[in-house]
């Protein structure tokens, strides 16, 4: 039925995007095909990758987002299991866990090394991302450990145009925002500050929260190349009520992050990041001597990374990384480890119709233990508008450290687990219609080994980290894209998913099956030449052996005069649901205020 309804709709999309068709005086610019990065060895139009990848541009939408979760809320084949909008909550991709989606920043890793329940914690202001990209599947041969099931890579922001940007917000649940935005260029140099802040009181008892982040960034051109230097923080606490258990908890996150890119050359460029989180939990927010865990991780990576021209069709890239991360923790102990791994890939494109690519990493950890991640993909242009893909991999996940050794009253480590792989196959169809309609399909599998979890046979019983010796994951995705006349966006998003348990079937699972078996994303956009942006989006999700819910937002801001209201509205049918079991979520809610331009970009007014 939702199969039906959705191809329905991608009908009535391409429908009209045909008649939506206005006459030259009226028509939108011809849409430049958006470049991808993420989940290839060198930047590709969006159309030309063979991976089932999206991209989703910020900038024009920032009055209209709350925190960058609500870019990833854009993404049917993503699910946000949240503990509370904007403070904390876990990225999954195609059914996966937590841990096995890898989260990049510039392409640099952020995934925490004591528990993934902190990936979300990515320290950039919403002003200072360009764009999110989303890589459907694995992505281990590029980049490494955890990106099992998928790639979400935050890409900064930098601006051409000089522009200062002030905001500040109100709301229900004691909810008040501030934030702005300063760009600055002097000749080959460019510069971007920015910062947010955001507080509510909660909309119950220990659902407080207070989210404070900032970041700068340099880039500059010079006959080396370019240098580009990005630096960030962020500071989190909150109430965390049953977060982990029937607690009255409190918890408070730091991270801060910093990386350097640098070209040498046209071919070659050298990054490196580092990252420092910091974790204050406390168990019972009233009594917090009963039990309080202070936990404190770092993480560097350095990666040199190269591209050749072998042939007139063909490209070699090849790169090597090292990586390091270690925590110091009250509950943990301290630990470290070190991994190296090298890569390389063969890239073929031939008369504008046929690619493929193949590639194979090697990355040794523990002091001589290794593991292997090849890859493979292809596409095949059948016309100027239609075009078939295929891809093979193999992808790996370490236990984090909390995997490994962490305990509290309802929860015990294992330090005998063994890391996880995956074998993922995936096939899809492009359907190009005009530069106004994209219509995709994508049929995925991937099968499993020794993925961890926390299980337990009966209520009674502590959570405990286990293996499971197979699971198998299969699943559909279908999208439908068409800007449509007075520049107006529509999409359509459908992802159905069927997991196998195999042994898990015996025990309860805490994480590898709140996967939601389908989920389906309507969105619309306008921007009318008043300057009134304008979107409302709805989704429904249908979790494993839960109850269907669905959740409806929408958005309006006016952005041609330099004092630019918003208004955020969500969860408009007051839906009773929960992202997390036992985890309760706001009903309906709002935020409103203004932004300040003071200097606007060219062109703005």
């Amino acid at each position: 039925m939702h199969l039906r309804l959705i191809l329905c709709l991608s009908a009535a999309l391409s429908g009209a995007a045909l008649r939506g068709q206005t006459p030259a005086s009226q028509s939108l610019p011809t849409r430049k095909e958006k470049v991808v990065v993420t989940g290839t060895f060198e930047p590709l139009p969006l159309g030309e990758a063979d991976r089932s990848v999206n991209a989703y541009e910020v900038p024009a939408r920032v009055l209209l987002f709350g925190s960058f979760a609500d870019v990833l809320n854009l993404d049917s084949s993503v699910d946000l299991q949240q503990r509370a909008p904007g403070v904390q909550g876990d990225i999954s991709i195609r059914g996966g866990t937590f841990g096995q989606t890898l989260v990049l920043v510039n392409g640099m890793r952020v995934n925490d090394a004591q528990s993934a329940h902190h990936n979300f914690d990515v320290p950039a202001p919403l002003d200072a991302i360009s764009r999110m990209e989303i890589l459907r599947g694995s992505g281990s041969t590029l980049y490494g450990s955890d990106a099992v099931a998928g790639v979400v890579n935050v890409i900064t922001r930098v601006d051409p145009d000089t522009e200062l940007r002030f905001r500040s917000g109100i709301g229900n649940f004691g909810t008040n925002t501030q934030g702005g935005f300063l760009s600055l260029h002097w000749g080959a140099l460019s510069q971007q500050l920015s910062f947010e802040r955001e507080l509510s009181t909660g909309f119950q008892d220990d659902r407080d929260y207070r989210n404070l982040a900032g970041s700068y960034q340099a880039e500059l051109k010079s006959g080396l190349g370019v240098t580009n230097v990005f630096l960030s923080g962020l500071d989190r606490p909150f109430g965390a009520d049953q977060f982990y258990g029937n607690f009255n908890s409190w918890e408070r996150t730091k991270t801060w992050f910093a990386s350097l890119q640098q070209d040498l050359g046209e071919n070659t460029n050298f990054a490196f990041s580092y990252r420092r989180h910091t974790d204050l939990y406390v168990l019972l927010r009233d009594n917090p001597s009963f039990y309080t865990n202070r936990h404190e991780d770092t993480a560097w990576n350095a990666a040199l990374r190269r591209h050749d021209r072998v042939a007139k069709l063909a490209t070699l890239s090849y790169g090597a990384e090292g990586l390091a991360d270690g925590v110091n923790s009250t509950n943990l102990g301290i630990h470290h480890r070190q991994r190296g791994a090298a890569y390389a890939n063969l890239d073929i494109r031939a008369l504008g119709r046929f690619s493929i690519s193949a590639g194979a990493r090697e990355e040794v950890y523990n002091s001589g233990q290794t593991v292997f991640a090849p890859s493979v993909s292809g596409g095949y242009w059948l016309s100027s508008q239609i075009k078939v893909r295929a891809a093979a991999s193999r992808a790996y996940r370490l236990p984090n450290f909390t995997d490994l050794y962490y305990s509290d009253p309802a929860t015990l480590g294992n330090p005998f687990l063994k890391p996880e792989q995956a074998t993922s196959y995936e096939g899809g169809v492009d359907f190009h219609a005009n530069p106004r309609l994209r219509l995709a399909a994508t049929i995925f599998r991937r099968n499993d080994r020794n993925d961890i979890d926390y299980v337990r046979s009966s209520p009674d019983e502590l959570w405990r980290a286990m293996n499971f010796t197979h699971l198998q994951f299969t699943g559909v995705e279908l999208i439908a894209e068409a800007r449509l006349a007075h520049s107006q966006q529509v999409s359509v998003q459908y992802t159905g998913l069927r997991g196998v348990k195999g042994e898990a079937a015996n025990f309860e699972s805490r994480y590898l099956f709140n996967y939601p078996s389908e989920q389906a994303i309507v969105s619309w956009q306008i921007l009318t030449h008043s300057g009134i942006l304008a979107r409302t989006q709805v989704g429904v999700t249908n979790r494993y052996n839960r109850k269907a819910y669905a959740l409806w937002g929408a958005d309006i801001a006016w952005t041609r005069w330099r004092v630019r209201p918003y208004l955020q509205l969500t969860n408009l049918t007051n839906t009773n649901y929960q992202e997390i079991v036992n985890v309760a979520m706001p009903g309906r809610s709002f935020l409103m205020g203004l932004e300040l331009c003071v200097i606007c970009k060219s062109g703005a007014q």
